[in-house]
């Protein structure tokens, strides 16, 4: 079967490969058919280095599909059934599933150190226990989730990470009062998810903030009351708020100059998000005395902070109800050999979100 492969870190384009075989199927595992993946920041994150993952690899964890064998053992997904794949699937069994944490759960991380496929040369992994830029994956009954009939493929890839990330970051994490103001600082896909969120919950004034023209034109039409260029965020915090700082900042980047950023933009008493994933080596500097003096609250969101399938169903439901717009996220279609187009478009910034139709 064909796939998409990364064969070392720091290489820039992937190779597609028709050599590629899923393995591992047996108890308590599925093989999906993968029909749609988008490409997310974190993908490219992972060929840089930035996110720690072995190779060789496939990229892509935020895919849907359709089962086409399951394992012994595996109950509530069946042959036929429409699933997206979770690549953070709860155990229900650690401290943090017990606690209700289970985005914190590490189960799925776990995943990431087992080869899901192999070719003639030898093993080849799945990013974070997945890798969905492929024809067929095997994974652990957990990491797929039953969708409606009427949930297209692409939408619910979407779901499968950029939308919960972000819509969960400023529902579960953040939990945006009405009436407050909002900053959103990195405005790709989930960037924009998280502007749907704060407009969900009332935000009155939401600013968006990137430095590619065509993603705040973008804002503006998901929800933000004004968008800004990154030179231009000081003086929106003084006339929007007289210089005071915002009540809710979300740094979606992952960079430790943009967080720095994002904390001197939110008010005193108020809360820093921080969403996007960085790297290991990349730290963020804050002196003791600002930390008390402030009193700012600094939340991390992983996964959007909440339960993953809870945050699917209310995804689809909001969706349904023309709450939220996830057609309009998808800004380039490409099929799987056109991979390496989509990564342009993606770091570039010209793309929202990319779908790769397999």
């Amino acid at each position: 079967m064909r796939a998409a492969v990364l064969h070392e870190i720091g290489q820039d384009k992937l190779e597609v490969l028709d050599d590629i075989e899923a393995v591992g199927f047996g108890p308590g595992k599925v093989r999906i058919r993968v029909r749609a993946t988008g490409l997310c920041h974190s993908d490219v994150s992972a060929m840089n280095g930035v996110l720690p993952q072995p190779a060789p690899f496939v990229p892509g964890h935020e895919g849907a599909g359709e089962i086409l064998d399951v394992g012994d053992g595996v109950t509530g997904v069946e042959q036929g059934d429409r699933v997206v794949i979770c690549w953070l699937p709860a155990c229900g069994a650690c401290p943090a599933c017990k606690r209700g944490q289970t985005e914190l759960c590490l189960a799925g991380f776990m995943n990431a150190g087992t080869p899901n496929f192999k070719r003639p040369g030898g093993d080849v992994f799945g990013f974070a226990g997945t890798g969905t830029f492929t024809e067929e994956v095997v994974v652990g009954a957990g990491c797929a989730v039953p969708i409606p009939d009427d949930v297209p493929f692409e939408i619910a890839a979407l779901i499968g990470c950029g939308v919960t990330t972000g819509l969960g970051a400023a529902i579960n994490t953040a939990d945006v009062e009405a009436g407050s103001s909002v900053v959103v600082i990195g405005c790709g896909g989930v960037g924009i998810s998280a502007i749907q969120g704060a407009r969900l919950r009332g935000a009155s004034q939401i600013v968006a903030v990137d430095p590619v023209a065509s993603r705040r034109e973008a804002a503006l039409r998901f929800g933000a009351t004004e968008a800004v260029a990154p030179d231009a965020l000081n003086d929106a915090k003084q006339r929007i708020t007289a210089g005071e700082g915002f009540d809710y900042v979300f740094e979606v980047v992952g960079k430790s100059a943009t967080a720095r950023t994002a904390y001197e933009t939110t008010r005193r008493g108020g809360t820093l998000c921080i969403v996007g994933a960085g790297a290991m080596d990349d730290f963020l500097q804050l002196n003791m005395f600002e930390l008390f003096f402030d009193e700012k609250r600094i939340l991390p969101s992983m996964y959007g902070g909440g339960d993953v399938v809870r945050s699917y169903e209310r995804a689809i439901s909001l969706w349904r109800s023309g709450r939220i717009d996830l057609e309009g996220l998808i800004t380039h279609r490409v099929k799987l050999a056109g991979i390496n187009d989509a990564l342009a478009q993606m770091r570039s910034g010209e793309a929202l979100r990319t779908c790769i139709e397999i």
